[in-house]
């Protein structure tokens, strides 16, 4: 015989959401096509919840790393076999800097897609872990060297980073003198490449040059990818928090001078009050 109560477990109505709260006007629909395709596999309500989680986690993954990372993790418990929800879960992890976390999806999805492309993100994860050699094994593996262009220089900096963390300072300026860094054309790889050289060069003492390399940057970046135009101002020596608190002591004194005078000229006063000549009249 079961228990009383044993026939509530088969209860049809769909177990309670678990998660971060989903907002409102999130439907899901917002997703690309083929990550909706992918997601038909899953029951109805199922992969309603796992894409507005996925939806949710890319509208606040550059602005709120870690609220998008428990986002990509309810959609992940709920739909952990499709690669698409993986790899989500992958970047999140990665921008909210739980690189053991990020390290591990980068992995299943690169097992379950085969795609090399996710080496990069591999490589500056194992830096995030204090691996700098770990990252420099994945940089110069045979399959990071049948990359395309775009990830071949993800995989440049994240080297060139790995060297930095070990040292190795003037190797990491050699490693980014790649043809790439004379590059012509427009590719969105190009601002991140030429910041990288620039802070190489400044690693060795060779500001001049970076200034060169950064003004570059700051030009192609149209995105706010690096902070190159704040580094060209420290570089050119203006800091502007320290021109603000200058104007705060000038008007400081400003003010303490102007209290002195009214200081004075009550003084002034008094001394008038009191003197006998004026009484006598």
């Amino acid at each position: 015989m079961r228990p009383a109560g044993g026939d509530r477990g088969r209860s049809s109505v769909p177990p309670r959401p678990t998660g971060p709260r989903l907002p409102e006007d999130i439907t899901g629909k917002e997703l690309p096509g083929e990550v909706r395709r992918a997601l038909q596999s899953l029951t109805g309500d199922n992969a309603d919840i796992v894409a507005k989680h996925l939806v949710a986690s890319a509208r606040l993954v550059d602005v709120d790393a870690e609220e998008a990372w428990q986002h990509a993790l309810a959609a992940q418990k709920r739909g952990g076999r499709i690669a698409a929800v993986r790899e989500a879960a992958a970047i999140a992890a990665y921008k909210a800097g739980h690189f053991r976390e990020a390290l591990a999806e980068l992995r299943t999805v690169r097992r379950m897609t085969g795609d090399d492309s996710y080496l990069p993100l591999m490589a500056d994860s194992e830096r995030g872990l204090g691996r700098p050699e770990r990252a420099l094994d994945l940089a110069t593996s045979k399959e990071a060297a049948g990359l395309d262009t775009p990830a071949k220089v993800e995989m440049l900096i994240v080297a060139a980073g790995a060297r930095h963390d070990l040292g190795q300072h003037e190797a990491a300026v050699v490693s980014l003198q790649v043809p790439q860094l004379r590059t012509n054309s427009r590719a969105p790889w190009r601002a991140r490449l030429w910041y990288a050289y620039a802070d190489a060069l400044i690693s060795v003492g060779r500001a001049a040059e970076a200034r060169e390399w950064l003004v570059k940057a700051a030009e192609a970046d149209t995105d706010g990818e690096t902070d190159a135009a704040e580094r060209l101002d420290e570089l050119d020596g203006i800091v502007f928090e320290e021109d603000w608190d200058d104007e705060a002591g000038d008007e400081a004194d400003d003010e303490a001078d102007d209290e002195a005078g009214d200081e004075v000229d009550a003084s002034d006063d008094v001394a008038a009050d009191d003197d006998p000549a004026e009484d006598e009249d």
